[in-house]
């Protein structure tokens, strides 16, 4: 990594704690300690790490509790680090908002270049916020599809996309994403974002009307990995 990050390490193991804090403090990160579920959340609202490093099994909630509370609050990249190989559990994680999943036992090498592969997507998303289409409009664009944002307004090419509210909310958190994946539960709190506890199930019907709309008129495919989310493909 180019630059030091503040990591949020949650285990209840602390000799776990301790071997992934000596790792990353070979690359002079800085890590901010927990060790169970509600200690976690506090923390990463105290501290606003750059990323977190989460186990699933500990005292109070537990991982998949955490990662949920902590995605709806921010946007961090979240490594769950398990020793849960499971194709289950993985598949919840991603779900819940998890960026990665690694399995314990694991190496240094394998934990930095994770490490690295999430911070750089999440800091190619940061930008896409910033330039997202490359103009001072504040344009975004993704294969030949175009949102503005201050005109609340979709289109391709010449063609504007006649879009709900809830449906233009999706879009756009997928066009941010710049084709990466978008977990279910991030996507939903994007499209009802005045809802307490929004219903996974109310994504489908919507992303089934805003693929036709988009695919009609010559847009990118949204691509859905069951499971787990969707994504653009341009």
């Amino acid at each position: 990594m180019a630059r030091t990050l503040r990591i949020l390490v949650v285990d209840d193991d602390p000799a776990m704690v301790g071997a992934i804090t000596a790792l990353v403090g070979t690359e002079g990160h800085q890590v901010i300690t927990a060790y169970d579920g509600l200690t976690a959340v506090r923390r990463y609202r105290e501290e606003r790490p750059d990323i977190v490093l989460l186990d699933l099994a500990m005292p109070g909630p537990d991982g998949f509790t955490v990662a949920g509370r902590i995605r709806a609050e921010g946007d961090a990249p979240i490594v769950v680090v398990s020793g849960e190989s499971s194709e289950e559990a993985k598949v919840r994680a991603l779900g819940i908002g998890a960026d990665d999943y690694l399995v314990k036992p694991f190496g240094r090498a394998e934990l930095l270049a994770r490490i690295g592969a999430v911070m750089r997507r999440a800091d190619r998303a940061a930008g896409t916020k910033a330039t997202a289409g490359g103009d001072s409009a504040g344009r975004l664009a993704f294969g030949g599809l175009v949102i503005e944002p201050g005109r609340h307004e979709a289109r391709v090419g010449d063609s504007r996309l006649e879009l709900t509210p809830i449906e233009y909310r999706l879009l756009e958190t997928l066009v941010r994403a710049r084709g990466d994946l978008v977990p279910h539960l991030r996507l939903v709190r994007a499209g009802w974002p005045g809802e307490a506890d929004p219903d996974l199930l109310w994504l489908k019907p919507h992303v089934a009307r805003l693929r036709h709309k988009v695919d009609a008129a010559g847009g990118p495919s949204i691509l859905a990995l069951r499971g787990v989310g969707y994504r653009l493909e341009g």
